[in-house]
């Protein structure tokens, strides 16, 4: 495993992890290094030592290690004893390496304690240029390293876009800018380029097939590095990513943005079907290869991996066809993916029958054990941790789910399914069990004969027991009946609509909890490609006492610079449903005066609604991801 610390559950990303692993900062570190005289101390006094020798291995030998911290005298990083900062002038270094950015004190205060002839060093040598700092003044300012990757292709018949808004212009940003960068299969820049973003919080798009003419590149698959500079409020780069054909062909897929840092492992990858290819898309956030071995893939719970026989190359791009590796496994079962921290969260490809959809893995926590004070929640919090998800007409789609274990230390799902219908009406329960790590249950709801048109939710239910964290996932699938075209989703579960709370929960978008708000983004379709979008209100509130019996809901269509053009109201039902077409609300006139990069904004100041998005073609093709907001 990599050893680096890429997430903290309280504050977010790890800013030093990104300042490290940005795709500029690995091509200066690279250089700083380089030039350094061996052998080399190495002073380390924000404790970095060990990411950036895990992501830069080749520091000139030999290495002496110095902290001033007494209490870690004696200590190991990356592998070295940890020597006092007193002890320097001793060492025999040609080299002295400040591993800090921003080290003019820290640089005032060892000058006098360099051994003979050293030459001092920090990694203020590989800052990112200004131009590409949001906040020039504190290098480790979170803002300054508002990034992400999106899995990008244009080739094979299959073209990529990625959409989303200015979302920073309503946290009080100025101009916004994306530095990009592009990476072939083998890890090679493609192309760097900037784009400016609207001034207000308009939407914009990358197509891969307009990237392509505009630098006259073949055809590609790999991945694009996004970097906003001028960033307030977030530091990620939050977008719906969708795949489809050009020609109007079978295939249309969305997928939800990737999380900004790598995990040791991914969960929520299905096994293919005995007629499905299933590729996983393995793509090297980092600078250092990956190497033979580091990879594996293992059937969920039987705790036998199986290692991915080849390296991966800095920035690349490999297809990895699950039944190579785990040969005979087929669906319902299910894949983990132990990473070992080398890859934000890959995206899978399923083919069948001349289509392919493409879905994301969600990270598998390492920091969660089960929690006993949620079996005991008090009745005042209702029903708890929610997980919803659409029922889309059964008289079209076939709609199946199956929960997913998400963390290391998850033994058992102790789950039941609840289902409403569109006005809040809860037409059926259907208790699932408490399921083992190792299960493989897809539970298809044709088999519920009360199924009509509305949604679900995956709810915990401890009637034989079984634990519980809070992480409760599952993957949902959608098949069109008529055309065999398939979408499919996952996601997790929070406490939605009480005033009652529970740590961190009901969730807001900004401030503490409860979060009663809605903000969620939806994007408008290209020709040929219509959106559309399911909006849930669930709460988790007792029935005896529900949440706002209605939503107060405003579906706000914006142009392409963020001006707002028109506005629609709608009513949803607590414990109800909408199906939301952007075309059937505002008209076709309306939208073709937003343009394409236009976008509904879905508000509502009362409830907290969940959504799930997508596009629909002519040919039966549709997409249907969980929306996200800002």
């Amino acid at each position: 495993m990599l050893q680096i610390e890429t997430f903290d559950a309280r504050a977010g990303g790890n800013v030093i992890y990104k300042a490290l692993a940005h795709p500029l900062a690995a091509e200066a570190i690279g250089r700083l290094l380089g030039s350094l005289e061996g052998p080399v101390a190495l002073y380390d006094p924000d404790g970095i030592a060990a990411p950036l020798l895990a992501m830069y291995p080749d520091l000139p030998g030999p290495v002496s290690l110095h902290v001033h911290d007494v209490a870690a005298v004696g200590g190991s990083r990356a592998g070295l004893t940890a020597r006092a900062l007193v002890d320097l002038p001793r060492a025999a270094a040609r080299s002295v390496l400040i591993a800090a950015f921003d080290t003019g004190r820290a640089a005032a205060r060892i000058a006098a304690l360099l051994p003979p002839g050293a030459v001092l060093r920090s990694l203020d040598e590989a800052r990112l240029p200004p131009a590409l700092l949001t906040n020039p003044g504190r290098y480790l300012d979170r803002l300054n390293f508002a990034t992400n990757f999106a899995f990008f292709r244009d080739q094979d018949g299959l073209s990529t876009r990625l959409v989303s808004a200015n979302y920073w212009a309503g946290y009080g940003a100025g101009p916004i800018r994306l530095w990009l960068r592009l990476f072939d299969a083998a890890g090679a820049v493609l192309a760097t380029w900037e784009q400016a973003l609207p001034e207000g919080p308009g939407g914009f798009a990358i197509d891969s097939r307009a990237v392509r003419a505009r630098f006259g590149l073949p055809e590609f698959t790999g991945q694009l590095f996004l970097h906003a500079i001028g960033a307030a409020g977030h530091d990620v780069v939050k977008y719906a990513l969708d795949t489809y054909a050009p020609d109007g062909g079978a295939s249309l897929s969305c997928t939800h943005d990737a999380n900004a840092w790598p995990s040791d492992r991914y969960a929520g990858l299905p096994a293919p079907r005995a007629d499905e290819r299933v590729v996983l898309w393995l793509q090297n956030s980092h600078a250092v290869p990956i190497p033979a071995g580091a990879v594996s893939l293992d059937r969920m719970g039987a705790e036998r991996p199986v290692p991915l026989d080849r390296a991966v190359g800095p920035f690349a791009t490999v297809a990895v066809d699950v039944a190579d590796m785990l040969p005979g496994l087929l669906w319902p079962a299910q894949v983990e993916l132990r990473a070992g921290r080398h890859v934000v969260r890959p995206r899978y490809e399923v083919t069948r029958a001349g289509r392919t959809r493409i879905a994301h893995v969600n990270v598998e926590r390492a920091d969660l054990r089960p929690e006993p004070a949620i079996p005991a929640l008090p009745p005042a919090l209702g029903r708890g941790f929610l997980l919803p998800f659409p029922v889309l007409d059964p008289l079209l789609f076939r709609t199946l789910v199956q929960p997913t274990p998400m963390a290391v230390s998850q033994a058992n799902l102790p789950v039941r399914l609840d289902l409403f219908d569109t006005d809040g009406r809860r037409v059926a329960q259907r208790f699932l069990g408490r399921l083992p790590r190792d299960h493989a249950l897809a539970v298809d709801l044709d088999t519920v004969p009360e199924l009509r048109v509305g949604h679900a939710e995956l709810v915990y239910d401890f009637r034989d027991g079984g634990g519980a964290d809070g992480w409760l996932h599952a993957l949902f699938r959608w098949e069109h009946r008529a055309s065999g075209h398939v979408a499919e989703s996952s996601f997790g579960a929070h406490v939605f609509n009480t005033l009652m709370t529970w740590r961190d929960e009901p969730q807001s978008y900004s401030g503490p909890p409860p979060g009663l708000s809605t903000r969620l983004f939806l994007r408008l379709g290209e020709p040929g490609r219509r959106s559309f979008a399911v909006l849930i209100y669930p709460a988790s509130a007792p029935r005896g006492a529900p949440w706002a019996a209605q939503s107060a809901t405003v579906l706000a269509l914006h142009d392409a610079a963020g001006t707002p053009i028109a506005e629609a109201r709608l009513v949803i039902a607590c414990s109800g449903s909408a199906l939301v077409r952007p075309e059937a609300v505002f008209g076709a006139a309306l939208l073709e005066q937003a343009g394409t990069d236009g976008y509904v904004l879905v508000r509502d100041p009362t409830c907290r609604l969940f959504g799930y998005h997508g596009l629909e073609d002519a040919a039966g093709g549709f997409s249907l991801d969980h929306m996200f907001g800002f």
